[in-house]
């Protein structure tokens, strides 16, 4: 009986998705199918494009073209995309992002998570994403949802409950308005309206989700985890001190999550940005300039860490 495999896609900004890219080649070749078919597949912010475009059968390969540039007609420009997102956040508008949130914090502590609460604090963001709303659109024209399993994570930002779009129980959407809604940053985008509720980044919450896969019966999980990271070492500079001690939490809470599914049975390989990853990606995760190098050190390094040898399914 084949092994039922699952891909978790976490969320890591315009470069983070350039880092999985080059990663994605070297899970499938590990994973012996094509990614589009494997068990379960789970989107956080970054993520949730990787994935939708993986379930609307575009190819590993085609993803690495689009991120050299190459024009391709199922696939906007690379530029439009960092047009549309932008290296930096518009100016913000002047009020809190979510009274609502802060108010359901109040009243049940216990219920929303701090991060999440936390998010509410910042202001109201502009920036929206019309570029690769019309690109999932695009691709999903023929089916409002994957047929296969697929989730997008996403977190309602007046009740602050975690959203697992696709998932079943959760709230119908379209596969466009799920995945705006999961690349929605706090204090950056314009909360995505669905059904009169406002979602935001997934990644408020966890940047993979994978806790959630501790009940999916599933043999194996690979997560890719653009913001994490292991022995990166102790750099000099300020700044860089500070982008190595939030990556050092991010990676406690995701293994946090492993320890959980690992304990449900489930085999979870992680797959993290490794020293030369982190030296392309540098500081800014929106910083499109840096992409093709971020894309071609990953393509080294995942393969590096994998290696080509297929698993037996």
């Amino acid at each position: 009986m084949a092994r039922r495999v699952g891909l978790v896609l976490g969320a890591g900004g315009t470069l983070g998705a350039a880092w999985m890219v080059g990663a994605l080649g070297a899970v499938e070749r590990r994973i012996g199918r094509p990614l589009r078919g494997v068990d379960l597949m789970v989107g956080t912010s970054a993520g949730s494009i990787l994935a939708a475009a993986l379930r609307c059968g575009i190819t590993v390969d085609t993803l690495v073209a689009h991120q050299r540039g190459e024009g391709l007609a199922d696939l906007p420009d690379a530029a439009e995309f960092a047009r549309d997102t932008g290296r930096m956040p518009p100016l913000p508008r002047f009020r809190l992002g979510s009274p609502g949130l802060l108010a359901s914090a109040a009243r049940a502590p216990l219920q929303v998570h701090p991060r999440v609460a936390a998010s509410a604090l910042l202001p109201a963001g502009r920036a929206q994403h019309r570029v690769l709303h019309a690109f999932v659109s695009s691709l999903s024209a023929r089916s409002s949802w994957p047929r296969r399993p697929t989730w997008i994570i996403s977190v309602n930002y007046g009740s602050g409950r975690r959203v697992a779009f696709g998932r079943t129980g959760a709230p119908a959407a379209s596969l466009a308005d799920a995945v705006v809604a999961s690349c929605s940053i706090p204090g950056w985008h314009e909360p995505r309206l669905i059904d009169g509720q406002r979602y935001v980044d997934g990644g408020v919450r966890s940047v993979t989700s994978l806790d959630l896969l501790s009940r999916a019966g599933l043999d194996e999980v690979y997560v890719l985890a653009p913001m994490a990271g292991h022995d990166l070492g102790r750099p000099l500079n300020p700044a860089l001190r500070t982008e190595r001690f939030f990556r050092n939490v991010i990676t406690s809470w995701l293994m946090a999550e492993v320890r959980k599914v690992e304990a449900a049975g489930t085999a979870v390989t992680v797959l993290t940005p490794g020293p030369a990853d982190v030296a392309a990606i540098g500081l800014n995760l929106m910083d499109p300039g840096r992409r093709l190098q971020v894309l071609e050190t990953s393509l080294a390094t995942a393969r590096h860490a994998l290696g080509d040898v297929p698993r037996a399914a």
